[in-house]
């Protein structure tokens, strides 16, 4: 028996092992058995009785084990002999049908003209069938119907709609995968036109739909090629499924990143390219226009319009291709002119942009005449944006002008494009808006990449130098970038469209954004790296003489566009030739011409001299410039930092004794800091002496580069000693009556100089660097410093207790700003050295406690107002106010720990209790802010008893600031009124951080805006209980109208809706719990509201808060009927005409 005759034979129930068997034999790539090449050799009636036996094998095996039995659960107390014989039987019939799928898909292949497959179609069928009803174990089977159905398709055999709509729902499932493959998505599009196999309005085609539409929403099918061919195709199953697809293509554009807009666009383009008739109707009015639509009424702010701009824009670009012209100017002919001439000038703008864009818009098909006439309309239309009132139509009619320009400048008529241009240099200069200005200069760098407007741009350019000056720096950038694009494309020479010394004037005082383009700009005339150094100091000179502060910003920014190694080259080279300079002045004094050094020649020796001062000190300042731009890379490579080094030390001492001029030293002194101190031993050795030896009332440029020096070299020991040794030796001697009589005293030799003491240390404190190096100090020495700065506080006292001094060296200025520094440097030591422990917040906390003991009691009014005693006053008040900066800056920087802050909220307690305490306000009620806000934000990590009672004594503190400011109006009006303004941003910020933070802890919301009610009712009661005549009842109008403080804090409230929510919640919450009665109190609320209501509070608030005032003003009614002419009849009366307007609709 052949294999054949064997094959044929085991396709049945009786021989299913064999068929089984040959099964394995054909997945086996090592055996020899394949069933491919046996189906090729069968004949044709063979074929048709094998597929007649698979069909029957198929229906046997389901009816001996029907489907229904496949995904039953075989009942828990069934035996384990029935388990097992269920679980084969299910085994043996999966492994038939997977056979019968293999035999089916090879037979698809070899099927030809002439044979009969009906038999075949049958089984596919059964097998279509049975899909739904396999076990979800067997994915493989599900997988290979899939195959097969597939394969029908492709093969293009009777009955393959059904099966192809099978394998194109599994394949459309399968692709919608995350993990969805480019074969997926391939073989999908490969059976795209099983789709029309489905009814569209049939309900069993909703599953479908939702699957495709969610196509439209995976980037996997939109970004792959094979996606988008498949996504076009969906327009034509149905035109009222176009309809669906736009809705969720729109929805979705503002999630679409650029990328992948792009490829939305190029749908809509290929499905209108394919579609005709009814689809082509439904994407041009359906789709296209309703994108025209909403990118000319949609808010640039939103989301959706740059998308559909982007969209819109790719069909612009394909003007080229057939039809695509006629059918944007057939579609845009009832949106884009109406939007031109549209009210709202964001309409207006978003129309320009598209028209510019799509210029010119017209139908091929129009005659010469008629072309003419629409392009000249459209040039009206274009001149018309360029006048258009609002900033933004102009600005986007520059674009397009631009754009435009650019584009058609050889078809578009000289004349027109003259006006143009002229239209453009006249906008420039448009004084109401800086983005017009800046849109100009930005649009105009896109017509000078056309050649052909070089000649024309060349005549009207210069006429913009004077742009370089504008007021606004956005345009200032645009103009310097404009010339830089001139300068790029060669359309002129810059320097004609804006003079050299306009550009260097502007390089010197503008900022930085503008400068390093100016930089960019000059830095080849500047710094030719293409020809010899030599020249590049020739040109540093001449840059030097037409303006030197021009000339060190240019080289501040010149390391940007060179090699560190060219600038090492420059430093060198400007070395060279002071060199020369020094030499030269030195043969002619020693008139010896024949001694020189060829090292140091230069050709700028017979052009510079050292006696030009103001040149010399430029060029060493510019070498410090350039020596500190390449300091890091110097640094890096250790070879060429020694050779630099060694040249510059080598000449150093020289330079020393030649430049003696204020301005050349500073900069010799900053060059001496970039070395080593071994490197320049002469100079190093008397830093120190310098500093000594300056005189008192030095300026910061005298000893800030010798302090630098020190920091640089790790010298600062030497600082600190000089401090220290002055303020100790300022300090007033201690001695008695017996000493001072019977010892000798020995004459100072060194002069103390305090005020200059505390200005190294202040200067160190400051800078950033220098403070590092500071802080690098051992901590003795640091101690001792801060000891040195603490002693001076009993000389401060001197100050305050005892007009005479005697002969202390300090004047009270000095120990005020010795005061201020001890706290400083104390704040920057905790930081440093003590984390976790509180040696320094102790010393803080002990100032504080020293000020209450022996400041405070000056904080009084005196008792006769004589000099004298006001001088006391104002010293202690500035001894108060020093000591709560240093405490507040403590709380910013997170240092103060809740025991510190307590302490503080204590101190400011008894500042408030103090006689003129009221002076220091404002910056309790900066403390407070502080110390309010860091307790709030450590609330929310964590609920601390600590932290609640240092809210309750903040809320203590504030309540006693508006009581100490009541008591002040009352009794010098004036100088509170001074007061209240200059507390006002304080205040105003305390409010706003308790509010901001109500939902750390709402009861400090409540305290501090309950003491606010408290204080505006009572200033409010008192005003109406001091009007003698029913005349002076005038209700308030507005804020102003209001006494002073209630003023001060309505203004404040009222700036902000969740202020005035509190406020109003807490008024509301006071009349209903009557903690307000009678009828002064009630008047008092009314008055709030009424003033309130201007504010940012609803309306519909406010008038519940009045009706509900009004009905207990009615209980009053009886009360005040009795005395008719009263003034509490007058005040009621009045209460109830305030209410009556705010009730009013």
């Amino acid at each position: 028996m052949t294999k054949r005759e064997a094959f044929l034979q085991a396709v049945s129930k009786k021989y299913v092992d064999e068929f089984l068997n040959f099964i394995k034999l054909s997945k086996d790539r090592s055996d020899p058995f394949d069933l491919d090449e046996l189906l090729q050799e069968f004949p044709k009636k063979q074929k048709e009785e094998l597929w007649e036996n698979l069909g029957k094998l198929l229906t046997d095996v389901l009816l001996e084990f029907p489907m229904e039995k496949w995904n039953c659960e075989i009942d828990e107390d069934s035996a384990d002999e029935m388990e097992v014989e269920g679980s084969a039987d299910l085994k043996q019939t999966m492994s038939v049908i997977e056979g019968v799928i293999m035999v089916a898909c090879a037979s698809i292949r070899v099927i030809d003209e002439d044979v009969t497959y009906g038999a075949l179609l049958e089984c596919a069928i059964i097998l279509n069938g049975i899909l739904d009803a396999l076990p979800k174990s067997q994915l493989f089977l599900q997988i290979s119907i899939q195959r097969l159905c597939e394969s029908w398709w492709e093969k293009g055999l009777e009955g393959k709609e059904e099966l192809g709509k099978t394998a194109f729902l599994m394949l459309l499932e399968k692709s919608l995968l995350l993990k969805n493959s480019a074969a997926d998505i391939q073989r999908l599009w490969n059976l795209h036109q099983a789709l029309l196999s489905f009814d569209y309005d049939s309900e069993d085609s909703s599953e479908v739909k939702d699957m495709l539409l969610q196509c439209f929403l995976s980037v996997n099918h939109i970004k792959r090629e094979e996606g988008r061919r498949f996504l076009s195709f969906l327009f034509s199953w149905n035109v009222s499924f176009i309809k669906m697809i736009h809705g969720t293509l729109r929805n979705q554009l503002q999630f679409f990143p650029k990328s992948i807009t792009v490829h939305v666009a190029e749908l809509y383009f290929r499905a209108w390219t394919k579609a005709s008739g009814v689809f082509l109707q439904e994407i041009e009015n359906g789709c296209i226009q309703d994108l025209m639509h909403h990118g000319v009424h949609l808010h640039r702010n939103s989301p959706v319009h740059s998308k559909v701009r982007q969209i819109l824009s790719y069909f612009h670009k394909q003007k080229h291709r057939q039809g695509v012209e006629e059918m944007l100017y057939r579609l845009y002919q009832p949106i884009l002119w109406r939007g031109l001439k549209a009210r709202n000038s964001e309409v207006r703008a978003n129309a320009a942009l598209l028209f510019t864009e799509a210029f010119p818009v017209r139908d091929p098909s129009f005659d010469n005449e008629v072309m003419d006439s629409e392009i000249q309309r459209q040039f009206e239309v274009l001149f018309s944006l360029l006048e258009d009132p609002q900033p933004l139509v102009r600005s986007t009619g520059v674009l397009g002008v631009c754009r435009i320009a650019t584009k058609y400048w050889d078809m578009i008529p000289p004349t027109i494009l003259t006006d143009f241009l002229k239209k453009l240099i006249d906008l420039a200069s448009d004084v109401s808006s800086a983005d017009v200005r800046c849109s100009v200069f930005k649009c105009m760098a896109m017509v000078t990449e056309n050649k052909l407007s070089h000649p024309l741009l060349e005549q009207l350019l210069p006429a913009l130098k004077n742009s370089l000056h504008d007021n606004s720096e956005k345009v200032r950038v645009a103009f310097v970038d404009l010339l830089q694009k001139i300068k790029a494309v060669r359309a002129a020479k810059f320097w004609k469209v804006c003079p050299m010394e306009h550009l260097l004037a502007r390089l010197e005082t503008d900022s930085r954004p503008v400068g390093r383009r100016i930089v960019n700009l000059l830095f080849n005339s500047f710094l030719p790296v293409n020809q010899s150094e030599e020249v590049w100091c020739e040109r540093c000179v001449t840059l030097i003489q037409m303006n030197p502060m021009a000339a060190r910003k240019f080289y501040q920014y010149a390391h940007e566009h060179t090699a560190p190694t060219n600038i090492a080259k420059l430093m060198l080279t400007i070395r060279r030739c002071l060199n020369a300079c020094i030499q030269r002045t030195a043969r002619e004094d020693q008139d010896d011409v024949e001694n020189s050094n060829k090292e140091n020649t230069s050709v700028l020796e017979h052009v510079l001299s050292i006696n030009d001062t103001a040149s010399m000190a430029s060029l060493l300042e510019i070498t410090v410039i350039l020596w500190r731009s390449i300091r890091k890379s110097l640094e890096m490579n250790k070879e060429a930092l020694a050779y630099t080094t060694s040249k510059f030390a080598s000449v150093l001492p020289g330079y020393f004794r030649v430049f003696k001029e204020d301005r050349c030293m500073v900069p010799l002194i900053l060059l001496a800091s970039f070395m080593p101190a071994a490197a320049v031993p002469t100079f190093s050795c008397g830093v120190v002496s310098k500093l000594r030896s300056l005189e008192k009332g030095a300026t910061e440029n005298q000893y800030s580069s010798l302090i630098d020096c020190l920091c640089q070299w790790g010298q600062v020991g030497h600082v600190l000693e000089v401090i220290t040794d002055w303020l100790t030796e300022a300090m007033p001697l201690k001695q008695s009556k017996r000493d001072s009589e019977r010892r000798v005293r020995i004459q100072e030799v060194v002069e103390a100089k305090p005020d200059l003491a505390l200005d190294y240390a202040e200067y160190m404190i400051t800078h950033t660097m220098n403070r590092d190096c500071l802080l690098a100090v051992p901590q003795k020495k640091l101690n001792h410093l801060l000891k040195a700065l603490g002693a001076l506080k009993e000389v401060f006292y001197s100050f305050i207790s005892s007009p005479e001094t005697g002969s202390c060296k300090i004047d009270k200025e000095t120990a005020l700003r010795a005061f201020l520094l001890h706290g400083r440097l104390s704040i920057h030591l905790q930081h440093k050295y003590n984390t976790d422990e509180r040696t320094y917040l102790l010393l803080l906390e002990n100032t504080a406690a020293w000020t209450i003991e022996k400041v405070l009691p000056f904080l009084i009014n005196p008792i006769c107002e004589d000099e004298a005693s006001e001088q006391k006053t104002l010293v202690a008040k500035q001894a108060v106010e020093a000591c709560l900066t240093v405490c507040k800056d403590v709380i910013m920087v997170g240092l103060a720990d809740p025991e510190f802050q307590g302490q503080i909220l204590q101190f400011s307690l008894s500042v408030l209790q103090a006689e003129r305490g009221y002076m220091c306000l404002p910056l309790l009620l900066s403390v407070l802010k502080e110390i309010t806000e860091n307790c709030l934000a450590l609330t929310v990590q964590n609920q601390n008893e600590d932290l609640l009672v240092l809210l309750n004594i903040a809320q203590n503190v504030f309540q006693k600031i508006l009581e100490t400011a009541a008591r002040r109006l009352r009794k010098q009006r004036e100088e509170a009124l001074q007061l209240l303004h200059s507390a006002h941003v304080m205040l105003a910020d305390f409010i706003n951080v308790v509010q901001d933070w109500h939902a750390a802890n709402v009861l400090v919301l409540h305290g501090v805006f309950s003491t606010i009610l408290a204080a505006v009712l009572v200033e409010l009661s008192h005003y109406l209980q001091k009007v003698s005549h029913a005349e002076e009842l005038t209700p308030p109008e507005t804020v102003q109208d209001l006494p002073p403080l209630s003023s001060t804090l309505l203004a404040i409230i009222m700036k902000s809706p969740s202020l005035s929510r509190s406020f109003l919640s807490e008024l509301n919450e006071s009349v209903d719990s009557e903690a307000v009665e009678g009828v002064v109190g009630l008047t008092a609320v009314l008055c709030i509201l009424t003033v309130v209501r201007q504010g940012k509070c609803k309306g519909s608030d406010i008038k519940s808060s009045a009706a509900s005032v009004h009905i207990k003003l009615q209980k009053y009614y009886e009360v005040v009927a009795e005395a008719s002419d009263s003034i509490e009849r007058a005040i009621y009366e009045s209460a109830l005409k305030i209410g009556n307007d705010i009730l009013q609709p």
